[in-house]
């Protein structure tokens, strides 16, 4: 049995799990994002607002 009770657990805001979320978005959007979520258009503007940052990153794109 754990000796854990309600009193000594840590508790997250719900703002850090946002946080959380955006960041992975982000993640998402400047690493995998090639038009089959918001559109190839969208995702055209992405690819080239994020290019060198995919690079940097080590994540191939063309």
């Amino acid at each position: 049995m754990s000796n854990v009770t309600a009193s000594t657990r840590a508790t997250v805001p719900v703002w850090a799990w946002a946080l959380v979320a955006l960041a992975f978005a982000a993640l998402y959007l400047i690493t995998q994002e090639n038009g089959s979520l918001v559109g190839a258009t969208a995702a055209e503007y992405i690819h080239e607002f994020t290019h060198d940052a995919r690079h940097a990153l080590g994540v191939p794109c063309h």
